[in-house]
């Protein structure tokens, strides 16, 4: 009778959530049993029951209260199967963090880390436990968690999508951790696009082509690939890279990608590769709102040992709503300030930090905005400077005349002076490049482009 109740609940429950949560998060859960006016349900992990316990328990319990028609509390254990009941259960401390990541222990992994076997190290904090969810990332987390839980066998791409310091980077290297835990034997290479054509010019140099090719075709499980957006313009190691994931999505690997972009809108890239990144799931993470920039400074604080008053927390939440990065920052700063000069966590010490973040940030130049330009349309600053009225030339002139006007405080005058232009020609491009954010989607696809690279410095 209870079993049928705890089914008439996932049911009500999955009416009220989305398919891809109650998939991910309810549907797992069992019954136990119930002891008087408690109801105890089982999850697999640690890491299902603290998700499940934040989540969904209140919903859980309100539903149950509501089908049984009295007041009902929820329980909620892991559940042990055979193979586990013989085990040696382990030490409460010393395998804290693995119990809080999720992990199910056994001894060869007690006595063995698992070891990554190629690319750049993973951050030992980039975990699933470590990421704070919210409205704007939960999409992005349960995909991520469900790809390397292997709880849905069609799912073996996934595109992460955000601005930077949002999280994807994060959710990428969190997919590693959780399968080098649980399948110790697994190949996962965590690289950058850059990383990857760097390696791949290296191999033509070194005459060490097939090496390369076998590494990434057929000795890769589980591959991580950072910035794919970085290879726009980059024709043979497009080529490379669309094989090499040939090979992979064919043998039903897992593959992970980041990017800024989404693969229609990264510029100068093959439609063959372009295919490769789509055709998985693409999920994108935005901004955190109030409240999870709250939650993100609170638990970084208790990870870290500070006590953070509310009013300060709220104070950081409320001024720095960029990105994760700039929240960390903030906190960093306050409590770093507060150590050397003696002083109390409050809202004077708060405010005097965030100023210095704001004054902090990239300062875009009219120097820095000719060499970004340059670099995307393969020019020379002459060339810019030039009298030539050729299309490949005036269009990029057009474009640094618009960003001089967007991101410095230069009069119209002065940007003139900086590109020996005129008055009336510095206003005819800046109106130029506004027409065509207007009109034409691939306009709008390079100045977004060219904006995130001048407003991180890479370029």
């Amino acid at each position: 009778m209870m079993q049928d109740i705890w089914e008439k609940v996932k049911a009500a429950i999955k009416a009220r959530v989305s398919d891809h949560c109650y998939k991910m998060w309810i549907e797992p859960v069992a019954f136990k049993e119930c002891e008087g006016d408690t109801f105890v349900l089982a999850c697999p992990n640690f890491f299902y029951k603290k998700r499940v316990q934040e989540s969904y328990a209140a919903l859980i319990e309100s539903e149950l209260s509501r089908i049984s028609d009295k007041f009902c509390k929820v329980l909620i254990e892991i559940s042990e199967t055979k193979k586990e009941s013989g085990k040696k259960k382990p030490d409460k401390d010393k395998d804290k963090d693995k119990l809080e990541a999720g992990t199910q222990l056994t001894l060869p992994e007690m006595i063995i880390a698992p070891q990554q076997r190629g690319g750049r190290l993973l951050r030992k904090d980039f975990t699933f436990d470590r990421f704070v969810v919210g409205s704007n990332n939960n999409f992005a987390y349960s995909a991520a968690l469900s790809l390397a839980s292997q709880n849905d066998s069609n799912q073996s791409s996934l595109y992460l999508l955000s601005h930077t310091g949002m999280g994807k980077s994060h959710l990428s290297q969190a997919i590693g951790h959780h399968i080098l835990s649980h399948h110790p034997s697994d190949r996962v290479y965590y690289v950058t696009a850059e990383d990857f054509m760097n390696e791949m010019i290296q191999a033509f140099k070194n005459d060490s082509v097939d090496q390369f090719k076998e590494k990434y075709r057929n000795q890769c499980d589980v591959l991580l690939l950072e910035d794919v957006h970085f290879l726009t313009g980059k024709e043979r190691t497009q080529v490379e890279l669309a094989l090499a994931l040939d090979y992979l999505l064919n043998a039903d690997k897992k593959i992970i990608f980041t990017s800024c972009y989404l693969p229609s809108d990264i510029p100068k890239i093959s439609e063959q590769l372009k295919s490769r990144l789509s055709c998985g799931l693409i999920s994108g993470i935005e901004p955190p709102d109030f409240a999870t920039r709250v939650k993100i400074l609170q638990k970084k604080a208790r990870e870290s040992g500070y006590d953070m008053p509310k009013s300060v927390t709220d104070y950081l939440a409320g001024s720095l709503s960029e990105n994760v990065r700039q929240l960390e920052s903030g906190l960093i700063g306050v409590v770093t300030k507060a150590s050397l000069m003696g002083r109390s966590l409050d809202l004077s010490l708060a405010r005097s930090v965030v100023k210095n973040i704001s004054q902090q940030r990239t300062l875009i130049t009219v120097e820095s905005i000719k060499k970004a330009v340059c670099v995307h349309y393969s020019i020379s600053d002459d060339d810019l400077m030039s009298n030539s009225r050729k299309k490949g030339i005036v269009w990029p002139r057009q474009i640094a005349i618009y960003f001089a006007r967007k991101y410095t405080d230069y009069p119209l005058q002065m940007i003139g002076k900086s590109f020996n232009r005129y008055h009336a020609t510095i206003i005819h491009s800046i109106n130029a490049v506004e027409k065509g954010l207007k009109e034409d989607n691939s306009v709008r696809k390079q100045v977004e482009y060219l904006s995130e690279r001048l407003e991180t410095g890479r370029f």
